[in-house]
């Protein structure tokens, strides 16, 4: 079998690519990334000398592009992890991401209706449900929860998935949609909450905190996601939306505390900022579907997983201490200058 992996180089993309050779070695693995600024080809390190995996460097914008990799590959599922995802920079410059979110995607699902395909799977958010009050805990995200979104990001994802279940009702196309809980873990880009605490933390800088630090994610270990993402791509139901859920409410100003506490620093050193425009005040999901009907639950508890975390940080400075010095984005030339 043969698999397309969009934004394999980003965070979540990355991670799935090094669970799922280890779980199918018999399977070829094409990544498909354009290395923008949340791409990191040194991510894909360990398995770029695996003779089932292929790196390519492209844009899925480009329609040319994408489909002369369809044409040399053949592939039989494509999940789609490519995105512009961070909220700031959306309602900073909202076009580049409605460009990658929405177009991106379409050209990806034209290119597998014309060579056909078993399965196309978008990787969504829980964001595209807006966000839920404070004072309801009782209240969860279905995948029968109207759409509402906040923030220029969430609305592109929304559309995309909207897309995605339109090429499903009209052309047929075998898809299937998992929106997922904020993700933690290795690899996870250094301007996110967790990541970014870390690294401050360890370099004695401020830990900026939004408004009063109130607002509350559901954390969900990204090995636990990619593992319900194989289910999804090879057991789900065509046409049907999945939310994955990792069972972790905390507050932001908990997770940056614990952090302090994990690494032995003062909560001086916390910093509260001006509050982000829009910003979602809870967001938990109700993942009970994908576990009746594939049998997942999210493994990994919030307290393991981020000494887990935060030991991958500690043991692999250089990944991250690259990006921050933005040296990380000479990697692709450093790595193909010798091939």
């Amino acid at each position: 079998m043969t698999i397309i992996v969009t934004g394999g180089a980003g965070f979540i993309g990355g991670n799935f690519i090094h669970y799922y050779l280890k779980k199918h070695p018999v399977d070829r693995v094409i990544c498909l990334d354009k290395l923008t600024y949340a791409g990191n080809l040194s991510t894909l390190k360990p398995v770029m000398d695996n003779p089932n995996f292929r790196f390519v460097k492209a844009d899925i914008c480009d329609r040319a592009a994408v489909e002369r990799l369809f044409d040399e590959e053949h592939p039989d599922i494509v999940v789609n992890f490519a995105a512009e995802s961070h909220v700031d920079r959306s309602i900073e410059n909202p076009e580049i991401f409605l460009q990658t979110n929405i177009i991106g995607t379409e050209v990806l699902m034209d290119a597998c209706r014309k060579y056909g395909i078993t399965r196309y799977h978008q990787v969504s958010t829980d964001e595209v449900y807006g966000d839920l009050p404070l004072d309801r805990p009782d209240l969860f995200f279905t995948e029968q929860t109207p759409i509402h979104t906040s923030s220029p990001y969430s609305s592109s994802k929304a559309g995309a998935d909207l897309l995605v279940l339109a090429y499903h009702r009209t052309y047929g196309l075998p898809v299937t949609i998992s929106r997922c809980s904020n993700n933690y873990g290795p690899y996870h880009f250094p301007e996110k909450l967790i990541p970014l605490m870390i690294a401050n933390a360890l370099n004695d800088k401020p830990l900026p905190v939004y408004g009063e630090g109130i607002n509350v994610r559901d954390w969900l270990y990204v090995e636990d996601h990619c593992k319900a993402i194989d289910l999804i791509i090879h057991d789900g139901r065509v046409g049907e939306v999945y939310n994955i859920g990792g069972h972790n409410e905390m507050k932001n100003i908990d997770i940056v505390k614990l952090i302090c506490k994990e690494l032995g620093k003062p909560e001086s050193l916390i910093t509260y900022v001006t509050d982000r425009k829009g910003h979602d005040m809870r967001y938990a999901i109700d993942p009970t579907k994908i576990h009746n009907e594939l049998g997942w639950l999210p493994e990994t508890k919030f307290a393991d997983g981020i000494k887990k975390t935060i030991k991958w940080y500690l043991e692999n400075r250089e990944w991250w201490e690259e990006i921050i010095s933005g040296e990380y984005q000479n990697y692709y030339e450093k790595m193909y200058a010798r091939r």
